[in-house]
């Protein structure tokens, strides 16, 4: 069949096509050439070229030229399609990486961040623990330092007392024995002896005990301080008491 068939020409794919063009292109110049060789002359009669006939051109699908256009056809639009998903594939990595990498940037901040918090509240809680301790007076061990201490506490805890009125309390209870017990009362009776400077049974140091003082009825700050809250809840003050209590 001719290749200028109208009903074949509209089914052709564009590979045919341009097989057929490459074919009919080879055809004229070969008409061309043995023309020249023919007449030995480069001069061509108009009558002749004007009465020429269409030269009509067969194309087969099959043919090897034909298959290798398509061929290579396809090979350029796999090339093209590899290369655009290569390049779409190294977009999206390099985006997925650069957000990994701004997430990590973000934490390792907030950990810093966190990090500086932490170690300014631990150094704030330093410095107020350094300035307290210098607040806090060196009393000396023994009666007169006993009871100084004991009244510092007892400013804090808005505990009345006065050093006078501990003084005469204590020396008539121990005579400032820290580790003087009353064995032979009724409260020793009833299992409970007094101790300490101020002389206090156990069930009473235990609900009058000032937290910061030592746990322990023969210490003499935590005694004192103990006995005077108590001395308070009952008559006002120390001060008041004049006897046994």
């Amino acid at each position: 069949m001719s290749a200028n068939t109208p009903g074949h020409s509209r089914g052709l794919k564009k590979t045919h096509k341009a097989a057929i063009a490459g074919v009919a292109a080879l055809s004229a110049a070969a008409l061309g050439l043995s023309l020249v060789q023919g007449g030995g002359s480069t001069e061509v009669e108009p009558q002749a070229l004007g009465n020429a006939k269409p030269v009509s051109v067969a194309y087969d699908a099959n043919s090897a030229q034909a298959k290798a256009l398509a061929a290579s056809l396809d090979q350029q639009t796999s090339a093209f399609a590899l290369k655009a998903k290569q390049e779409a594939d190294a977009k999206a990595k390099a985006k997925a990486a650069a957000e990994a990498q701004k997430k990590a940037a973000a934490a390792k901040a907030a950990a810093k961040k966190k990090a500086e918090a932490e170690a300014k509240k631990r150094a704030a809680a330093k410095a107020a623990a350094s300035r307290a301790a210098a607040r806090k007076p060196v009393f000396a061990n023994n009666l007169d330092g006993w009871i100084r201490e004991a009244l510092f506490i007892m400013d804090k805890h808005d505990i009345p007392g006065t050093y006078h009125g501990i003084y005469k309390n204590v020396m008539r209870e121990s005579s400032g024995n820290p580790r003087a017990i009353n064995n032979w009362d009724i409260n020793a009776i009833n299992g409970v002896p007094s101790k300490g400077l101020l002389q206090v049974i156990y069930p009473t140091f235990k609900a009058y005990h000032i937290p910061g003082t030592k746990f322990d009825q023969y210490d003499p700050v935590a005694n004192i301080v103990a006995a005077c809250n108590y001395a308070a809840d009952r008559y006002g003050t120390i001060d008041n008491v004049n006897s046994a209590y």
